[in-house]
């Protein structure tokens, strides 16, 4: 009871971790003859016998909410270094860009964990996936992936493909072509970049400069089938990439599908997780979300909804209190008057 089972997969049945079976040997249980008179009998708890919870919590973090997110871990290298260079040579920020509210001015940030703003979303996600190929540990990949053995054009590969990392703003143009052409969300986005951080922890891979289009072109392809109602088909995408393949694209989806274990639940706490941790990393990198200064249509429109939300919470809790009535609630209300036959 309590365990947290997701309706697609276990968190705790993760591919990479098994739990521990200790024999009664390893643990054993400390009686009266092995304790002394001053204290007391003991006995060993049932949760000093268990592998603890976080070791499950650090491998899986697209799994877990409590876990740190993989890019924001691998951006803390490039966000001190930069820190302590502008500390050594005296560099000062510069001009403020923020922009903050006074007492004639209001700025509101429209962007929200449930309706992110799209562009500042790519560029996020964008980052954390250079932040991923910029500081990987080795260059672990599968065919699949490998874009010379699966090229996405017909133009020739470059040599030295392999080894050059690609910029923030390649990626940045890929994600956002795509995103574009098949009219995805900002949710999709974050999903993607769940997706694929579950890929690199599942798999035990990297994502490198040999392999990062094949691995965020099928990340993409997989969350807007799960996240977007009206999915976009592989067909589709063939039509944005002109030169690939149905049956290519149909083969990459499987074979990520397999990677996953067919683990593509993405629980809401993992979401918000992921929602936060990209706004952290626009902090650290002088991202910015779009503040709009709030105008008297815009006030008039919040004003709306918070009063039909204010209205919403009315009705149900008046349909609640007519289900069950308590006694503290009975208090002036006139009693009607019984009628005898």
């Amino acid at each position: 009871m309590g365990g947290s089972v997701s309706c697609c997969f276990s968190p705790g049945e993760s591919p990479k971790l098994h739990r521990r079976h200790l024999d009664l040997d390893e643990c054993p249980i400390t009686t009266t003859e092995d304790v002394s008179e001053d204290t007391g009998t003991y006995l060993q708890h049932i949760s000093d016998r268990e592998l603890p919870d976080e070791l499950a919590q650090e491998a899986n973090p697209s799994d877990h909410p409590r876990a740190s997110t993989l890019f924001l871990n691998k951006s803390q290298t490039d966000v001190r270094e930069k820190r302590k260079s502008n500390y050594m040579n005296h560099m000062s920020p510069g001009l403020l860009t923020k922009k903050y509210s006074s007492c004639s001015t209001i700025f509101i940030d429209d962007s929200t964990v449930s309706q992110p703003n799209l562009k500042s979303t790519i560029r996020c996600v964008a980052l954390a996936i250079y932040y991923h190929i910029k500081n990987r540990d080795s260059n672990r990949s599968l065919d699949i992936f490998d874009e010379k053995k699966h090229p996405l054009s017909r133009e020739k590969v470059p040599d030295d493909y392999s080894v050059v990392d690609p910029e923030n703003k390649l990626i940045y143009r890929f994600i956002r072509t795509l995103f574009s052409s098949a009219q995805l969300t900002a949710e999709c986005a974050i999903v993607t970049l769940v997706y694929l951080e579950r890929l690199l922890t599942y798999a035990e891979i990297d994502i490198c400069p040999s392999n990062w289009k094949r691995i965020v072109l099928g990340a993409i392809l997989l969350a807007s089938k799960v996240w977007d109602d009206q999915a976009v088909w592989n067909v589709d995408y063939c039509q944005i990439l002109k030169d690939i393949t149905v049956e290519d694209m149909n083969e990459m989806e499987r074979h990520f599908l397999e990677l996953l274990q067919f683990n593509i639940n993405v629980p809401a706490s993992v979401y918000a997780k992921y929602y936060f941790d990209l706004r952290s990393l626009a902090d650290d990198n002088n991202l910015s979300f779009p503040l709009e200064p709030l105008s008297n249509k815009r006030a008039q429109k919040l004003e709306a909804i918070s009063r039909l939300c204010e209205d919403k919470y009315k009705d149900l809790s008046k349909s609640s209190m007519r289900r069950s009535m308590s006694a503290d609630n009975m208090i002036g209300i006139k009693n009607s008057q019984a009628v005898l036959s």
